[in-house]
């Protein structure tokens, strides 16, 4: 399979490259007004990218008077793979060098199969995008995984939800079978990273990104750019107390907010409220499928059903205290909602809301929106596209 061997020399040929990536095809007058070089400097940056067939020759561009300049755009053929690994499905999308999503599929898989088995269908789905004449192969490869992430080493650390995972070499077992460059980190950074480069947090440098799922986590961006932590845990808000002395959570500790509040301690709450008989409309549910999760849950409160109303507020009423904490403790710019539990919509929305706005000081929220993704399962995909970008952008 085709790797991308060129790299950007030097500091002034990454940022060029990003600026292609995340503004499209410029004109080197317009690049020259966005990086600090000479006119001369920026020519000599140019022509050398070109060299590396990294960048191509675009057209004329419009004219600022006097001779009119070539737009520059990144290599038409360059191609990324984003793949993102949830609790219980895969997302894979492959990218152009723009991160313009040219195919996207989903699969059901549950992560507690083990790494074998889920690379064995991540494979599989890739060999379906180049099948399909997407890509005759990848230039690099992004990866997102539902736990701890060692970022330099791309290894798994004993995710709580993932067991046989612990010490894997994501990393590394990839890229030998994808043959090109990989990156692996945690699935909600990615999103973060999806959001900030094609979603709702678009221009916003210093924001929150909660994703509640069958867990719940938070990217933290920080000046634009991803806040891991010294060993890549920073984010793993769903093993904050929410409950003194609360629910056995599967970390081991308890009262955990992920004890409380994700999509499997959603999914058992309903479950319980139908056999008690506290909701018809979850039981009947119960009854036809022989199972309940967050999705039958939204479709009950949208039918008005008050038992999974309660839920929904006093999940998002828990969450909203975790988050009103890190609110006062960061003052962000923005808190974006994702995650599969986000089909809970504004009801959900409106309760973390409501104790985020009370609890944390008027500085901090005065403007301060709580929003939900724009992209939802795309944005973790482009997020892994945007990680291994990032790094194939960095000089070698």
């Amino acid at each position: 399979m085709r790797r991308m061997t060129a790299r950007p020399a030097n500091a002034h040929q990454a940022r060029l490259l990003r600026l292609l990536r995340d503004g499209g095809p410029n004109s080197r007058a317009q690049l020259g007004d966005q990086v600090d070089l000479s006119r001369s400097k920026l020519a000599v940056e140019v022509d050398r990218l070109l060299e590396t067939g990294l960048v191509v020759a675009d057209g004329l561009a419009a004219s600022r008077g006097g001779r009119r300049s070539h737009n520059i755009r990144l290599a038409p053929a360059l191609r990324f793979l984003g793949v993102d690994i949830g609790a219980t499905s895969i997302d894979i999308a492959v990218t152009n060098a723009e991160l313009e999503v040219l195919g996207h599929l989903n699969q059901p898989m549950d992560v507690r199969e083990g790494p074998v088995a889920v690379f064995e269908q991540v494979l599989s789905m890739a060999a379906k995008l180049r099948a399909s004449g997407l890509a005759e192969g990848f230039d690099g490869a992004g990866i997102g995984v539902p736990g701890p992430v060692r970022f330099p080493e791309g290894v798994p650390v004993a995710p709580p939800i993932m067991p046989g995972w612990d010490g894997f070499p994501v990393r590394e077992a990839l890229s030998q079978e994808l043959g090109c460059p990989v990156m692996v980190d945690n699935d909600v950074n990615l999103m973060a990273m999806g959001e900030q480069h094609a979603g709702v947090a678009r221009s916003v440098g210093d924001f929150l990104c909660v994703k509640i799922g069958t867990g719940i986590g938070c990217g933290i961006v920080v000046g634009g750019e991803v806040h891991r932590g010294v060993t890549g845990s920073a984010g793993d808000i769903g093993h904050i107390q929410a409950v003194p002395d609360g629910r056995p959570c599967a970390c081991g500790n308890r009262g955990c907010l992920e004890a409380h509040f994700s999509g499997a301690a959603l999914a058992r709450d309903a479950k319980e409220a139908a056999q008690q008989g506290r909701s018809e409309e979850l039981a009947a549910r119960w009854e036809a499928s022989g199972a309940l999760s967050a999705v039958d849950v939204a479709a009950a409160a949208a039918a008005g059903d008050a038992a999974s109303l309660d839920l929904i507020r006093e999940g998002g009423n828990r969450t909203g205290q975790v988050i009103a904490g890190l609110v006062s403790f960061f003052n962000p710019g923005l808190v974006v909602i994702g995650g599969g539990v986000t089909g809970l919509g504004h009801t959900l929305l409106a309760a973390i809301r409501t104790q985020v706005y009370r609890q944390s000081l008027p500085l901090a929220t005065g403007n301060l929106p709580i929003v939900l993704g724009e992209l939802g399962p795309t944005a973790g995909v482009i997020g892994a596209a945007r990680l291994i970008s990032d790094h194939l952008f960095s000089p070698a």
